[in-house]
C-alpha cells in the first residue's frame, strides 16, 4: 500500500513542494528514507516509530519506504517528521481514508510524539496557499503565525495523535 501527502520545504529563499511517498510491504520490517534527505531526515525513521509507539498507534511490522520527491533536491531538517508519520498511519490502515487528501503537514516529532515548532511557517503556508492546498498541519506553536496566510485552513497539533483528531474532526 502506498500512501501519499505533500509538504512544503524551504530552499534557500524559496519553497518547494515535495511529496511523502510511503510504502508499506510485507518482508522484513524496516524503516528506511529516501529522496536525498541528509542526517536529520535520515534520523526521522527514530522519531516516527517512537511517536507512534508513545501516541499509542500500531508500528507496523512492515518494510517501511518513505520517499521524499522530487529525488534531486536536497531535503534538510526534520520537518519532515510529521508528513512521513501520518503517511504511515494512513498507509497502514490507522486514519480514515481520504483524511490527507488536500493537506500538507509540517512538523518535526519530538519522542514521546510532540511536534515541535519549525522555522519557516509563514512562508511554508504561503506555499500551501499559493499551491491550493485545502490545509495545512503545523505544530501548534506555529499555528498563529502561519494562520496570517490567507486562502489555506491551518491546523496546529499539539502531538501526533492531536494531529489525526483534527484531520479527523474529532475535536
Amino acid at each position: 500500500m502506498v500512501a501519499r501527502m505533500v509538504t512544503p520545504a524551504l530552499v534557500g529563499l524559496d519553497t518547494a513542494t515535495v511529496e511523502v511517498e510511503v510504502d508499506l510491504r510485507p518482508g522484513l520490517p524496516g524503516f528506511s528514507v529516501v529522496g536525498l534527505p541528509d542526517a536529520a531526515v535520515q534520523e526521522a525513521r527514530e522519531r516516527v516509530r517512537s511517536g507512534l509507539v508513545n501516541q499509542a498507534f500500531d508500528l507496523p511490522a512492515l518494510r517501511i519506504v518513505a520517499n521524499l520527491a522530487p529525488a534531486d533536491l536536497r531535503k534538510a531538517g526534520p520537518q519532515y517528521d510529521l508528513p512521513i508519520a501520518l503517511a504511515v498511519l494512513s498507509g497502514s490502515g490507522q486514519m480514515r481514508p481520504g483524511s490527507l487528501v488536500g493537506t500538507g503537514a509540517v512538523g518535526e516529532l519530538a519522542l514521546d510524539g510532540a511536534v515541535r515548532p519549525v522555522p519557516g511557517a509563514l512562508v511554508m503556508a504561503e506555499h500551501a496557499a499559493r499551491r491550493g492546498w485545502r490545509q495545512l498541519v503545523v505544530p501548534e506553536a506555529n499555528a498563529a503565525e502561519a494562520a496570517l496566510v490567507p486562502g489555506i485552513r491551518v491546523l496546529g497539533a499539539r502531538g501526533l495523535r492531536h494531529a489525526v483528531d483534527v484531520l479527523e474532526r474529532r475535536c
